[in-house]
């Protein structure tokens, strides 16, 4: 691993953003640890015995993402286009068979069951999207309409197929990384203004359209009702206090429904209290802040905008899925990246990083100068001679 070795592991040792990729280590070993806390309440109830079943998948899975992450961070960014071209055609048409061939879950088809894991390919449209939608707004070559109309067309499928599902909380996040990525690439002020508007309008719209929508911000704005999950996830961070009662001793955690996945947050919080939610909360602001600050460093547009994007997409995801485990935010159905359990959400965030830190790597650019004469200094020691 010396700088003077000329193998690939070398090179990308070298060049990679290695802080970045050992703050995602550090969330993906805390992701394990809350895994195994969780599994017996996943598994079981509170007079059930329950067993070790998706701590164990989590493991299989953290290294299939773990593989995802080392071979997606060696592309060259010419190479990060076409792949990611391609898992976006994928996901959009796998997006389209869950409506068909997809199980309902409580109202919503989103999971394809491939018999070994349950896929949701709605999760690898947001990496995928921000590679295209950055190639597309980077682009200097001309094209007869707005190249940020250009971004919402291609984008306009991806949106169709989440709302039939319906799955509303994905079709926001898709848009808020749309409309971060027209910010960076510098969209006029009154654009912003528009696009909030636009928002704003839109969730009016999906108040009213979807019913599980309606009942969600209805309960999240009552003064004192709360909603079944959120209720139960503020028990557990009231249970566990400071230093939360021990690994394996929480209790509420039993009578909350998807805890290894949408409120693993308060399976930290009830067992390992206010420190571990802390050091997870600042991991996700230092790994995007390091991911922008990567981004800002590239000379290449195209760098800079979609490593910009990616590092957001993970912030937003990051910070609905701790805010609705304390009740800043409407209940919503999302993952925490790299610790909630599951092989769609932990594959599709270990193809975010990979690109990202694949973006980010830096060779240092070693300028060809002529010498400079200095006093004494012969051009042409033969002629000198003569």
């Amino acid at each position: 691993m010396n700088r003077a070795s000329r193998n690939f592991l070398a090179d990308w040792w070298w060049t990679i953003d290695r802080p970045a990729a050992m703050m995602v280590l550090v969330l993906l070993v805390i992701g394990l640890m809350l895994a195994v806390a969780a599994s017996p309440a996943a598994s079981g109830g509170p007079h059930t015995a329950g067993n070790f079943i998706f701590a164990a998948k989590q493991v299989v899975f953290a290294c299939i993402a773990i593989a995802i992450l080392f071979g997606t961070s060696l592309l060259e960014r010419d190479d990060l286009r076409k792949v990611a071209a391609i898992v976006f055609v994928v996901a959009v048409i796998g997006s389209a068979l869950v409506l068909v061939l997809g199980a309902e879950t409580l109202g919503a088809r989103r999971w394809l069951d491939l018999k070994v894991f349950t896929l949701q390919p709605s999760e690898f449209l947001k990496p995928s999207f921000a590679i295209l939608a950055g190639a597309i707004l980077a682009s200097e070559k001309q094209a007869p309409i707005p190249k940020p109309a250009i971004t919402f067309l291609v984008l306009c499928p991806a949106l169709f197929f989440l709302l039939l599902q319906p799955d509303v909380g994905q079709t926001f996040l898709l848009l808020g990384l749309w409309g971060s990525l027209l910010f960076f690439a510098g969209m006029a002020l009154k654009w912003v203004w528009v696009f909030a508007g636009g928002a704003t309008g839109l969730a009016t719209m999906a108040y009213f359209l979807f019913p599980h929508v309606q009942h969600r911000v209805q309960q999240f704005m009552h003064p004192t009702e709360k909603g079944y999950q959120t209720g139960l996830s503020l028990k557990a961070f009231a249970h566990g206090g400071l230093l939360g009662v021990g690994p394996g001793a929480g209790t509420v955690k039993y009578r909350l429904p998807d805890v290894h996945s949408d409120f693993i947050f308060a399976v930290a919080g009830e067992e390992f209290g206010l420190w571990l939610c802390a050091i997870i909360a600042l991991l996700f602001c230092a790994l995007t802040v390091r991911l922008l600050l990567r981004a800002v460093k590239s000379k290449d547009s195209f760098a800079q905008l979609s490593g910009a994007g990616l590092a957001t997409v993970v912030a937003l995801q990051a910070f609905i899925n701790m805010g609705v485990a304390v009740n800043l935010l409407p209940a919503k159905g999302m993952t925490l990246p790299f610790i909630s359990a599951g092989g769609s959400s932990l594959f599709a965030v270990a193809l975010t990083m990979g690109f990202a830190l694949a973006l980010g790597r830096q060779r240092p650019q070693v300028e060809l100068q002529k010498p400079k004469l200095t006093p004494g200094y012969i051009a042409n020691p033969g002629r000198a001679r003569a």
